[in-house]
């Protein structure tokens, strides 16, 4: 990997991680147009591992424009925002499920939904799902439009059922903040909670998948990628999510989630032509085996 292709991962990892439309898909699609997902065994893994780890970033790009919940989730923890506590319950609680499936069947899904086709399918049925939802969204039966609860109104069986609806995005080009961000409309909040509970959210569940798969991987990870290439893939992925959410945030104050849903079906038009004319392939992984003995 070369320097600019880690800044190229980082960008695509930060605009795409809390819009819904998939970074791992579209991480999925640039290693392979790169070449970094070919190859030995270790190369795939290697590049699966760096997909996920620098998240990281994005992370902490949540972490800085949402100081003020994290703050206030810390002093629930400590008894001392009793609003504080209820949220990080809901959190802990929407968790809890990605966190018993993703152990119970990591390998399986890597190893039969980590590829071109499955990601093209995943993109257009979530984009379909957000043409749907945003018309349902729009307007009750009388006319008058949804409004939806807060953040703070959100009960933990709202967040159990997101948290079991989340466990859907461990299919690549899902999206998890599409399946979080619909959960939450569907189950009665507001889009502007939904989606900063998606937000919130993710923190967790996405770095929890980072420390599994950097401890798990980290090894292969470091012999492939150096010091500086992770560097550049989390400082970009961090830059790239600050304008990222500040964008989404912004632009769903004065509308509605089709854009996304449009873009998804786009873009899953453009990889399938893509791989009917050869420009892009399904990654080719060649198992690396002992010698035999003589």
């Amino acid at each position: 990997m070369t320097w600019w292709q880690a800044i190229l991962l980082g960008i695509v990892e930060g605009l795409t991680e809390y819009l819904p439309v998939s970074s791992t898909g579209h991480l999925l699609v640039v290693q392979e147009l790169l070449g970094l997902a070919t190859g030995s065994a270790s190369a795939k893994e290697a590049a699966d591992a760096y997909a996920i780890c620098i998240q990281a970033g994005a992370i902490v790009a949540v972490l800085g424009l949402y100081a003020g919940r994290v703050k206030q989730m810390a002093g629930g923890l400590l008894g001392r925002d009793p609003s504080g506590l209820r949220l990080s319950i809901n959190v802990l609680a929407g968790f809890m499920p990605a966190a018993v499936i993703g152990l119970l069947f990591n390998e399986q899904i890597k190893a039969h939904l980590f590829g071109t086709k499955p990601v093209i399918a995943a993109w257009v049925v979530g984009g379909v799902a957000i043409l749907v939802t945003d018309h349902w969204r729009g307007r009750r039966n009388d006319g008058t439009p949804r409004e939806g609860l807060t953040l703070m109104e959100m009960t933990w069986r709202m967040a159990l059922v997101i948290g079991f609806v989340q466990c859907v995005a461990m299919w690549p080009g899902v999206s998890r903040s599409l399946v979080t961000i619909v959960a939450g409309v569907l189950a009665g909040l507001s889009l502007a909670a939904a989606v900063e509970f998606s937000f919130l959210l993710g923190v967790v569940t996405l770095g929890a998948a980072t420390c599994y798969d950097g401890l798990k991987h980290g090894r292969v990870m470091l012999d492939a990628y150096g010091p500086l290439e992770m560097f550049l893939g989390f400082l970009f992925a961090f830059i790239s999510a600050v304008i990222a959410i500040r964008w989404m945030v912004n632009y769903l104050k004065n509308h509605g989630m089709a854009v996304f849903g449009y873009y998804r079906i786009a873009v899953a038009v453009v990889v399938a032509l893509m791989l009917l004319t050869g420009v892009l392939g399904e990654p080719v992984v060649t198992e690396v085996t002992a010698p035999a003995a003589p």
